[in-house]
């Protein structure tokens, strides 16, 4: 299998001022042997002219209507017209560069079945990108340097949602796009690392992923935090939790209240420790709040971190380190 066929599957809804630079960067890849099938979900725009126009031009691009509603059931019937035995996925008004399926697939071929293949990315915006996203952006790529991308996990969505591929089975074996769960790239990430598919480091930036004040994961409710910490704490209980351990949640914000209302419907005890001298003390959900140092009478924890202060995280984890505890069996970041 020196050439297999690539699927690339695309929903799209009303993104007509950026389809053309999105499919001409297909019709531009040096790797040749591909299809795409590209699944409009209800655009009221010109979005789905356009793409007829392409499809007209070239045989290998498929358009197909969403025959349900959502970013989840447009990709997963897309996967379904598929033949491809290896596939990736592309935003609509997104960019690859040239050399993405040719790069992605040789290391993917080179290394065999159960991985996956992922490449460095590149924030762009008329505008100019937010320092959030810069910042996810040099986050991103470093693990993806390395292939080191599980190890934060519970951070934050650490494969790139449109620059990724893997085999065909290998998809189906982690139940491809059948989940209805939100977000749905980090929910695959997640059964990625559920079934040991190791990420292979790539140092190359092969997409362009473009942003704007109305793309779905800024304006979509799927894509708001309450539901990053439910996916987090729904992969963490299932896969790494330790009920040997000591739970302890740090940080009493939103994000620590979230986590440990969460723990409290599920009946899982906890302990909960801040730094906020109006919080210690005080009972939150029927939990008593106390200071960080109470971590040093817990023998055996495994700690749940909230805390967002970049510089507070970086003190934690300096903290860890001394200690000799390591990240997911010891303490994990949930921001």
């Amino acid at each position: 299998m020196e050439n297999p066929l690539i699927s690339i599957l695309i929903p799209f809804k009303n993104t007509e001022s950026f389809l053309k630079e999105c499919l001409d960067s297909v019709l531009k890849q040096t790797y040749s042997n591909w299809e795409l099938i590209i699944i409009d979900d209800g655009s009221t725009d010109a979005s789905y002219s356009i793409v007829k126009t392409y499809a007209k031009q070239d045989s290998r691009i498929k358009l197909l209507k969403n025959p349900g509603k959502g970013i989840i059931e447009a990709l997963r019937y897309a996967f379904s017209k598929s033949g491809g035995a290896l596939i990736t996925r592309m935003d609509s008004d997104d960019i690859m560069q040239p050399k993405k399926l040719e790069v992605l697939s040789t290391s993917l071929l080179n290394s065999g079945k159960r991985h996956v293949a992922i490449g460095m990315v590149n924030y762009f915006s008329e505008t100019g990108i937010k320092a959030g996203y810069k910042s996810y952006e040099t986050w991103l790529n470093q693990l993806t340097k390395t292939g080191a991308n599980y190890s934060e996990i519970y951070k934050e969505c650490v494969i790139p949602s449109p620059c990724w591929m893997v085999y065909r089975e290998d998809l189906i074996a982690c139940n491809a796009f059948n989940p209805n769960r939100y977000p749905e790239d980090y929910d695959l990430a997640f059964r990625f690392y559920k079934h040991q598919y190791k990420c292979l480091p790539c140092n190359e930036v092969l997409h362009d992923w473009r942003d704007y004040n109305t793309r779905t994961s800024r304006t979509h409710e799927h894509y708001a935090e309450n539901h990053f910490i439910g996916i987090k704490l729904h992969y963490f209980l299932e896969l790494d939790f330790n009920k040997t351990k000591t739970l302890v949640i740090w940080g009493a914000g939103k994000k620590g209240k979230k986590v440990a209302k969460i723990l409290i419907d599920k009946g899982i005890d906890f302990e909960w420790i801040c730094d906020n001298p109006k919080k210690i003390g005080k009972d939150i959900y029927g939990v008593v709040l106390k200071p960080f140092d109470f971590l040093k009478k817990i023998e055996n924890a495994q700690s749940i971190i909230t805390v967002a202060n970049k510089g507070d995280q970086n003190d934690i984890l300096h903290y860890m380190t001394s200690l000799d505890l390591k990240p997911i069996e010891d303490y994990v970041f949930f921001c």
